[in-house]
């Protein structure tokens, strides 16, 4: 996954350098489009409750397919809204659920929604997409790092026996 997050990073910064095509002017998707982005969106849940995240991928998702930014924002939290409740309910069941860190991000979340839609709002759409990128970059190189750490250990632990 950290593998496709830095290339699909770097299709969108060949986007904003002009050096591909790119959309951000549709407020909605149609037809096979839409078919699409639901069917990465519903496979991007699924990598979602495995502990990949979903903001960036479905952004660019729908960036590529035409669909402007700001209308983006509200589908990826959306969907990031309904799958929570249906993949926190094993957390629930195991009893594996940390209450005080999940209010404090609760109580947080509220004020830096507040935020993040005036920020959002206001922002240029090429510094949205560069921030997406970071943002990208960052997460890649965190599972490409992890990804590494884990092979390291394994083929250490082969080793030792």
């Amino acid at each position: 996954m950290g593998v496709a997050l830095l290339i699909a990073g770097t299709v969108f910064a060949a986007v904003n350098l002009g050096m591909l095509p790119g959309g951000g002017i549709a407020m909605g998707l149609v037809g096979w489009k839409f078919g699409l982005a639901v069917g990465v969106n519903f496979i991007l849940g699924a990598l979602m409750s495995a502990g990949i995240g979903m903001y960036a991928p479905c952004m660019i998702t729908l960036a590529l397919l035409g669909m402007h930014p700001l209308a983006a924002f509200p589908i990826m939290m959306g969907c990031c809204a309904l799958l929570q409740p249906v993949a926190s309910l094993r957390f629930f069941q195991t009893g594996a659920f940390s209450w005080g860190t999940s209010f404090g991000l609760a109580l947080g979340g509220v004020p830096g929604v507040l935020i993040a839609a005036y920020v959002v709002k206001s922002l240029p759409l090429i510094a949205l997409r560069w921030l997406v990128i970071v943002v990208i970059a960052y997460a890649a190189g965190a599972m490409l790092r992890s990804a590494m750490r884990a092979t390291r250990r394994s083929s250490l632990a082969e080793v030792a026996h």
